[in-house]
């Protein structure tokens, strides 16, 4: 007689669930869809949230502005390690345990930041932001097939990236007016009670998500083997450095070129987010069939307006106008990105948001760390020149290099 343990019993629940759905039958879980966006519009807004505040921080703690760029290469540098060793070391954990918790890291990571009584601490916070970013990214950005219909998954997959440009929309901006109004440490502190908020909507909203498909370290292995996924991690890397080399010191060249006031810098940021999830949605519809061409796309974008950044951002319309360029742009690379590494591994999906998750934030902390020491020894303007020529080093690149043939979408 067979004996049936709980890991037994949980993978063939998983099993069914996952066969339910494939079918389109299994219940549908809109709602968690939503607590997803929530999780990475808070991750995301923490993440970024220095770019709005880099100067204020930097004179709390008489820091240059390229020094107080640590605190975007700090988290970006863990998030890069993290993402495959929570992946595979909680591997057999049920994701949604594992991204409640992350969630209240994430809360508990803003307090500190709120309260550190010098700049090391707040790099401490920052660390622990990495490690949220590495592990929620690569277990909920690809949970949506296990949520919501076949036919749907497109959809859910839009509305959960949708909370990349999201950020920028609503979180950059409000944490940078709220900062200038009543302190920067006020924005870390609304950033923890949302944190812990979107932890219970998660716990009550989310349904119980046992391991399917074990993401080993093999698994990993052999996807880096892969061409495809070699091509994907080049484009990612050069048009993620240039974008955060960029716009990491937007804020320091709006002050000092564009001599914009320190109030209104919030209005510029939300010019260029909801230029972002405008391009996240476009490109949900273009990237299906010319994933190629939608991210090479991206990338000459990007090179036009960070190149032409120094010549026609010193009068406020250019600013707007190429922000809004730039927005559009980068709005539709995290899904381009995510889109690729997916179509080069079909059957491995979580391994797939692995390398996504860590390729994107190494190159994210690459790029800030690269763009400081640009700035501190050139000037604001020089960054956005050397940002334009990695961009149009991505364009070559994957012009030459090629990628994931068009018609793997019909299979993705």
């Amino acid at each position: 007689m067979s004996v049936i343990t709980g890991a037994d019993a949980c993978a063939a629940g998983s099993s069914s669930i996952e066969e339910q759905r494939r079918e389109g039958r299994a219940r549908e879980y809109w709602p968690a869809v939503g607590c997803l966006f929530l999780g990475i519009f808070a991750i995301v807004t923490t993440e970024i949230l220095p770019i709005g505040l880099l100067t204020p921080i930097g004179n709390t703690f008489a820091v240059s502005d390229g020094t107080a760029g640590w605190l975007m290469t700090v988290p970006g540098v863990l998030a890069a390690v993290c993402a495959p060793v929570v992946t595979v070391s909680t591997g057999r954990l049920d994701r949604r345990t594992m991204l409640v918790a992350l969630i209240v890291l994430l809360a508990v990571a803003n307090f500190l930041a709120a309260i550190a009584p010098a700049f090391w601490v707040v790099l401490v916070a920052r660390s622990l932001v990495g490690v949220v970013i590495g592990g929620f990214w690569s277990i909920g950005a690809g949970l949506a097939p296990r949520l919501v219909r076949p036919a749907a998954v497109g959809t859910a997959t839009a509305v959960i990236f949708a909370a990349v440009p999201a950020g920028s929309v609503l979180g950059l901006p409000a944490g940078t007016q709220l900062g200038e109004h009543i302190g920067w440490r006020a924005s870390f502190v609304v950033m923890g009670v949302l944190a812990l908020a979107v932890s219970a909507a998660l716990l009550v909203l989310l349904p119980p998500l046992p391991a399917h498909r074990v993401t080993r370290a093999e698994v990993l292995r052999a996807l880096l083997r892969g061409a495809g996924t070699r091509i994907g991690l080049v484009a990612t890397c050069l048009i993620v450095i240039a974008h955060f080399g960029a716009y990491t010191y937007v804020t320091p060249f709006l002050e000092q070129v564009t001599h914009v006031d320190r109030g209104l810098i919030g209005i510029y940021l939300l010019t260029f987010g909801v230029a972002g999830i405008v391009g996240n949605f476009v490109a949900g519809v273009t990237m299906a069939r010319h994933l190629r061409a939608t991210f090479v796309t991206c990338a000459g974008l990007i090179a036009a307006a960070t190149l032409l950044f120094p010549l026609l951002a010193r009068r406020d319309a250019g600013a707007i106008g190429l922000l809004v360029v730039w927005g559009l742009a980068y709005g539709a690379v995290p899904a381009c990105s995510q889109t690729w590494f997916a179509r080069c591994a079909p059957q491995a999906r979580e391994a797939a948001t692995v390398v996504f998750t860590s390729s994107f934030q190494l190159a994210l902390a690459t790029g800030a760390l690269l763009g400081g020491g640009a700035v501190d020894a050139t000037s604001p303007a020089g960054v956005m020149v050397c940002a334009g020529a990695v961009a149009l080093a991505m364009v070559a690149a994957v012009s030459v290099l090629g990628g994931p043939r068009d018609d793997a979408a019909q299979a993705w």
